[in-house]
């Protein structure tokens, strides 16, 4: 959701995804390295969170930035049940 116009309702850009990172190192080393792929606003300053924009990543990176923000939350006997970890793209 992103504020378009000034005291005006937020609105759904399908263009980005805010994704869960492990830390707010990992979150600084993703936006230095990709700044034209990732990038944060006001809202998630001190949050491990980025935003993504999607036609700036390929699907495999997509996918193992969700399978890695899902790993962050996730149960560890869960984690433990579906196998082996996949690794977020490295900076």
């Amino acid at each position: 959701m992103e504020r378009v116009s000034p005291k005006k309702p937020r609105v759904p850009n399908h263009d980005v995804v805010a994704v869960r990172v492990a830390d707010l190192e990992g979150k600084a080393r993703l936006l230095a390295a990709e700044p034209a792929a990732f990038f944060t606003e006001p809202h998630y300053n001190g949050f491990p969170a980025i935003l993504v924009r999607l036609d700036a990543v390929s699907v495999a990176d997509l996918k193992r930035l969700i399978a890695a923000a899902w790993r962050c939350r996730a149960p560890v006997d869960l984690k433990q049940r579906t196998g082996r970890p996949r690794r977020a793209p490295r900076p």
